[in-house]
């Protein structure tokens, strides 16, 4: 033991004197105790002279509970800490519990810098944080309310908070899978979901199908950035086979563009004198372009192979003040107009003449062919929908949208299977085409409530996965509905600057990689979509 603890010379010298006497020959264990006893005391006795002695007695005859406990209050002395004392009155569960705590000691900090307990002011007029105030007044903002302010930002984006990010959903969900320790699928469920998250690789696959939340898109250059309109634009169409777009607007002028999302060189502007374009479209052949006015009985034929503008003045066997409104029948090289009082005209483009007409009650409110040409959907402002077969010239149904009072606007996806029929309220239904031809009263799949005001534009991307919606009367009513879960994406229109401004016409490129519209700025905004890769 001299080895372990070296003690000072004179008490090394009182110890020898004490410890090494003569033992005799006989031994008597008996003895031997009473031996053993006297030299604790007088150990214990130096012990009392010097704490270093002590310590050597402890570590020869025992006592290391002893020696631990009061290590542990040194430390603790020595650190500053504070006992945690249970009441007495208790109930036993508390007390098991309190046996399992440890107190761990409390540190002072290395360091303390007073100007960590100022609150610094952001400057919240940077371009980047501009869509984060509401209100002149918060020109500067703490960064604890920045934060704060980032992240209701990100809840709204997403739908709400995420599950994994909500600490209370954490804790209420621990808390219920300790109560409910007899569920053993819930657990399992659970211990699932822990796995997983401990760990890595590829979970996420390239899928074919278009996904749901958030659209990936890119914003590009103005469709028509080289020659805006100089008023209200009212039509905005891909060309069915090349990669042009058309605009056209009340500035009387018809333009053509090519379509590369960076410049978007113009190919040709035609103005038409005295002739406010209401509506424009290509023909099913993409070789001519029809455009009709306000209030004329006359309507323009473009022909793009020849270069020639050809006005029709009259129409023979059409007996209406004016023509307006009209669709390009997808099935032979026709339109169908709509006239006054529910009439429908079928024109052919070669004769330019009507070969036939539909009539229905109430005035016309929209139209939309079926993908095969076969049927036409139409819902008048009485809030009733017809289903007509071209073939026979019939109405093979008819059924009223549910909780419509005034329709303003109707199109069908051309897979097949969706009818969107919007409402003067701002509603948008969307139904099943079978439940439309086979059902009289169908009920919607969706009711689509997030236009405030009258829903009068609707277009089906030509996979059919993208409804979009918008109304003219407000600034941003426009939203793009995924069709597979009929939910909004939520990432359109993000920006609080105005940027989509009053929507009148919408459209898709033919293989969906392009989305545009017509607003009341003469603009044309133009977006990639990036899911899909061809134009």
């Amino acid at each position: 033991m001299a080895d372990v603890m070296k003690l000072p010379e004179t008490e090394e010298k009182d110890m020898e004197r004490a410890v090494k006497r003569p033992r005799p020959r006989s031994f008597d264990p008996g003895e031997e105790e009473d031996t053993r006893r006297g030299h604790v005391k007088l150990l214990s006795a130096l012990g009392n002279q010097d704490t270093s002695v002590k310590l050597l007695e402890d570590l020869v005859f025992g006592a290391e509970d002893e020696l631990l406990g009061r290590l542990v209050e040194d430390g603790e002395e020595k650190a500053g800490s504070l006992a945690l004392l249970e009441d007495d009155d208790d109930d036993e569960d508390d007390e098991g519990e309190s046996d399992q705590e440890v107190c761990e000691p409390i540190r002072a900090a290395a360091w303390v810098d007073d100007d960590d307990q100022l609150e610094e002011e952001v400057d919240m007029k940077h371009r980047y944080r501009r869509d984060l105030i509401r209100g002149e007044a918060e020109s500067t903002m703490t960064k604890q309310k920045l934060q704060e302010r980032m992240r209701e930002q990100f809840q709204r984006s997403m739908g709400g908070a995420p599950s994994w990010a909500d600490s209370s959903a954490k804790k209420k969900k621990k808390k219920k899978k300790n109560e409910d320790d007899d569920d053993d699928e819930e657990g399992s469920e659970d211990e699932e979901q822990d796995d997983l998250m401990k760990r890595t690789g590829n979970y996420v696959t390239s899928s074919d199908s278009l996904p749901s939340g958030i659209l990936r898109m890119k914003k590009c250059l103005h469709s028509n950035s080289v020659r805006p309109s100089e008023d209200r634009l009212t039509t905005v169409q891909f060309h069915p086979s090349a990669q042009v777009v058309m605009t056209a607007g009340l500035d009387q002028t018809l333009s053509l563009f090519q379509v590369d999302g960076k410049t978007n060189p113009k190919i040709q502007s035609i103005h038409l004198e005295r002739f406010p374009i209401h509506k424009a479209s290509f023909s099913r052949d993409g070789e001519t372009v029809i455009a009709t006015s306000l209030k004329n009985k006359m309507f323009y034929l473009y022909d793009m192979m020849e270069g020639r503008v050809m006005p029709v003045h009259a129409v023979r066997g059409l007996n209406e003040a004016r023509v307006k409104e009209f669709a390009v029948c997808p099935d032979g090289d026709a339109l169908l107009l709509t006239g006054t009082n529910g009439y429908l005209h079928m024109l052919t483009l070669k004769t330019k003449e009507v070969v036939r007409s539909l009539k229905m009650n109430g005035n016309v409110s929209g139209v939309a062919f079926s993908h095969d040409g076969s049927k036409v959907y139409t819902n008048s402002e009485d809030g009733e929908v017809y289903v007509w077969d071209l073939r026979s010239s019939r109405c093979v149904n008819r059924f009223s949208d549910d909780g419509c009072v005034k329709s303003t606007s109707i199109a069908a996806s051309p897979n097949g299977r969706y009818l969107a029929c919007g409402s003067q309220s701002g509603v948008v239904n969307v139904y099943s085409q079978e439940a439309c031809l086979n059902s009289a009263n169908p009920r919607p799949l969706k009711s689509v409530m997030n236009l405030l005001t009258s829903a009068t534009s609707l277009a089906f991307n030509p996979t059919s996965e993208i409804l979009a919606i918008a109304s003219r009367a407000e600034d941003e009513a426009i939203r793009l509905i995924h069709t597979s879960s009929l939910t909004v994406f939520a990432n359109f229109p993000v920006s609080k600057r105005k940027i989509v401004y009053r929507t009148s016409c919408l459209d898709f490129s033919p293989h969906s990689g392009f989305f545009s519209l017509a607003n009341n700025k003469g603009h044309a905004p133009l977006y990639r979509l990036l899911h899909y890769k061809d134009f």
